[in-house]
């Protein structure tokens, strides 16, 4: 004889087998709840990739919502993963940005590419060129190394500016997986190189970045990869010839990774993805909204136009408009930089 029970859904004919037929209380997951589960919910409290800044690269200063996300645990069930936002892209630290910059030029190797650049024109180092502060700038070097030795396998030299600092770094990276090696060297590559990696080269030292970049044209061909090059240089004593016979060698590269913040906003690129030029989020500190991919790097005309239609979009912002002037003052600073 079937029964019906004053508080069983009209759905439900029998209550002795209601137990069986009814799912797991969502919120009722305890010890007892099935291992599956509980590494669902550890991985969702991981810190998501994008919180920091390109100005600031401190996850401490990353928005509150965002740990607050990270905890969204209703009764023990983990959330929905929230969508794919525009800022994902970014790295949460400086670390995290040298690192993708390593992955980048790897991926780049791998694909068949020979030529490539790789820059980070962040605040943080402006500094750590000038002379007493270079330790910090070599420490921060061996990540995107080790980085780029991982993600290839194959055997990587890098070649510093001088023999001191070559030497010094050699003496202290016992456990070091690729060669140093400097622009002072009667053969900086050698024949079992597979990779070669300029470090910070000047423009200064074009001439022996092109007689190295000749030599690895030679067979066997092998990639040449400029880490935050200083190549271009506004001296009025340079002549039109010199500035575009740089000009053509550097049209042989291919960046693949860039990294540049603007007062309100960045430009990023990390291979294969597009450029892609950012503004800053007005409801969010610290986050950035997705203004323009483009498959060319942009340069300060396109900057212009991109700020400004991103401007009449967006009635509840600031005017970027008004702040139009230090975008290219800050464009002006990094390009002073990196002519150093």
């Amino acid at each position: 004889m079937v029964t019906t029970a004053p508080l069983l859904s009209p759905q439900r004919a029998h209550p002795a087998r209601l137990p069986r037929c009814l799912p797991a209380p969502p919120l009722s997951v305890q010890h007892h709840a099935p291992g599956r589960l509980r590494p669902r919910l550890r991985l969702r409290r991981a810190p998501p990739p994008c919180e920091a800044k390109f100005g600031k690269f401190d996850a401490s200063e990353a928005p509150a919502e965002a740990e607050a996300e990270a905890e969204a645990v209703d009764g023990g069930v983990a959330q929905a993963q929230p969508a794919e936002e525009d800022d994902s892209c970014l790295p949460s630290d400086l670390e995290g940005a040298i690192r993708q910059s390593g992955k980048a030029s790897a991926d780049f190797v791998n694909s068949g590419g020979l030529r490539a650049i790789a820059e980070l024109l962040i605040p943080q180092l402006e500094f750590l060129n000038e002379e007493g502060a270079q330790a910090e700038l070599w420490a921060l070097s061996k990540i995107f190394l080790d980085t780029l030795v991982q993600e290839t396998g194959q055997k990587v030299t890098a070649i510093f500016p001088d023999a001191g600092a070559a030497a010094l770094l050699k003496y202290q990276w016992t456990d070091a997986q690729f060669k140093c090696a400097s622009l002072s060297d009667r053969k900086p590559v050698g024949p079992e190189d597979e990779i070669a990696v300029m470090m910070i080269p000047d423009h200064q030292m074009l001439e022996s970045v092109e007689r190295i970049a000749s030599q690895l044209s030679d067979d066997p061909i092998r990639p040449l990869i400029m880490w935050n090059p200083r190549l271009v240089s506004g001296d009025v004593g340079v002549g039109f010839n010199v500035r575009n016979l740089r000009r053509n060698f550097l049209s042989t590269f291919t960046t693949v990774y860039s990294m540049r913040p603007l007062p309100t906003g960045a430009v990023f690129r990390c291979y294969p993805g597009k450029w892609k030029v950012f503004y800053d989020d007005p409801n969010r500190p610290n986050r950035y909204l997705l203004a323009r991919e483009l498959t060319s790097k942009p340069d300060a005309t396109d900057v212009e136009r991109i700020f400004g239609g991103a401007d009449e979009q967006s009635e509840e912002s600031s005017s970027l408009m008004n702040n139009v002037t230090g975008v290219f003052s800050s464009v002006r600073r990094f390009m002073r930089v990196i002519s150093k």
